[in-house]
């Protein structure tokens, strides 16, 4: 999200998290235009996520205290060092992974204790925001230890088939394209009516 009153509306539908991208390849790219003051107002109790893709630690950092963001989430190739070293500054880690049929979920080891969440996204040309679903029967070979976020071109259809993941550590799904009416701007009915359902179904949502 970057617009301030899209922000507004859907700050009113006290969702669990909120994102912001700090990607400049991506075209949701926040840039320098947020509006500071009004992400340090968000109420405390919904916890603001700030997507990174390979960025420098400092740039991290900085981007977190600049809006006093909750969780740094990594899509690029970070090491489990560098997961650790910003989770020793006080920055909630959610890492994420692009899951495909080769998918080696052993590789996930080394994160465990430096990550609070990890996210598992679909594997694509980009390294997220690729509006595709991947096969979710994969997820049978995750281990269930660590509590994960589910992403990957997620829409209201795809709500039926999460009963199927009630034996896994399934902690949030995370959406984003299929709930914009242009990049970076949430369609805040169908955001409306996911909540409902997904509330219905006692999971939380990131945006």
């Amino acid at each position: 999200m970057r617009e301030s009153e899209n922000i507004r509306q859907l700050v009113e539908l006290n969702p669990h998290y909120i994102g912001f991208i700090f990607y400049e390849k991506s075209p949701r790219f926040a840039g320098e235009d947020l509006d500071q003051e009004l992400l340090l107002s968000i109420p405390r109790h919904i916890k603001k996520v700030g997507v990174f893709v390979n960025s420098n630690f400092d740039y991290i950092l900085k981007t977190v205290r600049k809006y006093g963001l909750d969780w740094a989430q990594l899509h690029g190739n970070e090491t489990p060092e560098f997961c650790r070293n910003l989770r020793l500054k006080g920055v909630g880690i959610i890492k994420a992974f692009a899951i495909g049929p080769d998918f080696n979920f052993r590789q996930l080891y080394n994160f465990k204790q430096h990550c609070d969440y990890f996210l598992f996204d679909t594997q694509g040309v980009r390294p997220g925001g690729n509006g595709k679903t991947f096969d979710w029967q994969l997820l049978n070979q995750y281990d269930n230890e660590k509590p994960f976020f589910l992403s990957g071109g997620i829409d209201l259809p795809h709500l039926e088939q999460l009963p199927e993941l009630s034996e896994l550590n399934l902690h949030a799904i995370d959406v984003n394209s299929r709930f914009e009416e242009s990049p970076g701007r949430k369609d805040i009915s169908k955001v409306r009516t996911l909540m409902e359902r997904m509330s219905e179904m006692k999971l939380t949502t990131e945006k």
